[in-house]
């Protein structure tokens, strides 16, 4: 298969959706990859590196569509990326649709194969493509929280972990998971006082168990969310429906009832956040205030430490990167259901439920359009 490699476009984002390491595997299973020039500049990876892996350089996006048939990517295609795309294509990304209209009917127009990473599942119903940039954007959620604090982002003025007489700074984690988790134990290595809300209780034992006494967990309702939300000073907002747009747990009115100067971090935003003052902002201009209350919405959180990034996501992303070229598409979904949970759009027909729900257009499942492609 070919294999093709695009330098993203998205604002501010230097990852890369293959790794020089990652392109030799490829290579020395027999497909050729196609990448294009500079791709990999804003990680320190050379055009030499990739050409030294066995790739071949071409200078254009519009290049590299024009000779792949798989396009692996990091973020989801802009709409000059959209208009490249042809029936023939399998593109294998992030895509988070059920917030991007113009997207979803962008690639139902193509005609294209799109696979997104975030709904792929594993055997335990996890989602093991996620996972790892849900770990960076979890530890990611504390630094940029932290910073938000400070008085020259208008925030409060706290230190996170406080000093010796003085209070630490009060966080509060809304979702237990990949994220939740992640940023739990970056705000207790820093000192800061901690709790976490979930819904569930084999969650919260976890963090007991884990955490101890370092930090508090308690059930999520929405009378303990607007308790919590209205004294922290930080408010970390980590919940995720796979596919779906995320539940919006902090409304306007508690937004305004937060101390002047509290910060919230919404690293659901890539699928339309979970406070309704959130909108998406990006790392040129990650912040905005409503009500007094500093806001980072950043859509890419983990293209800020890119190079982390791409690594932790090709280590994760490339065995199925390998099924998908060594097998074909329909093969591939055909044998891993999993994979097959990353399905989101075949011949211009959508094949996620929660997108079609989100969007209120009509869909069909991942099994259906399996079908349509024999």
């Amino acid at each position: 298969m070919i294999v093709g490699v695009p330098k993203e476009i998205k604002n501010n984002e230097f990852r890369v959706g293959l790794t020089p390491e990652a392109v030799h595997e490829l290579v020395a299973q027999g497909h050729s990859v196609v990448v294009q020039t500079g791709a990999g500049a804003g990680i320190d990876l050379t055009d030499e590196q990739y050409e030294s892996a066995g790739a071949r350089l071409v200078p254009s996006a519009e290049a590299v569509f024009e000779q792949a048939e798989m396009i692996v990517k990091v973020k989801e295609p802009q709409a000059s990326e959209r208009a490249l795309l042809r029936p023939h294509h399998t593109l294998f990304t992030y895509l988070h649709l059920a917030p991007d209209v113009p997207q979803t009917k962008d690639l139902l127009a193509s005609g294209a194969t799109c696979i997104a990473y975030e709904t792929v599942t594993d055997s335990n119903g996890a989602l093991p493509l996620l996972a790892p940039m849900s770990e960076v954007a979890g530890r990611m959620s504390i630094q940029a929280g932290a910073h938000c604090l400070e008085s020259s982002r208008e925030g409060r003025g706290l230190l996170l972990g406080g000093v010796p007489g003085v209070n630490a700074a009060t966080v509060v984690v809304i979702g237990g998971g990949v994220v939740g988790f992640n940023a739990t134990q970056m705000a207790v290595g820093m000192g800061a006082r901690v709790t976490v809300l979930d819904t569930s209780i084999s969650v919260l034992r976890r963090f007991d168990a884990v955490f101890g006494n370092r930090v508090q967990t308690l059930f999520s309702s929405s009378k303990a969310v607007a308790d919590a939300v209205s004294q922290a000073d930080l408010v970390i907002g980590g919940v995720l429906i796979p596919g779906a747009a995320a539940p919006k747990l902090v409304s306007r009115e508690l937004i305004a009832r937060m101390k002047p100067g509290a910060a919230v971090v919404d690293v659901a935003i890539d699928q339309g956040g979970c406070f309704e003052t959130s909108t998406p902002t990006t790392h040129a201009e990650p912040t905005f205030i409503v009500d007094g209350v500093v806001h980072y919405c950043v859509a890419n959180m983990p293209g800020a430490v890119a190079r982390t990034s791409s690594y932790a996501l090709n280590n994760a992303t490339l065995p199925y990167v390998l099924q998908i070229a060594n097998k074909g598409a329909p093969r591939a979904l055909a044998d891993s259901a999993g994979l097959l949970n990353g399905l989101n759009v075949v011949n211009g027909v959508l094949t996620c439920p929660s997108v079609g729900a989100a969007q209120g257009i009509d869909s069909i499942t991942p099994e259906q359009g399996l079908a349509l492609m024999h």
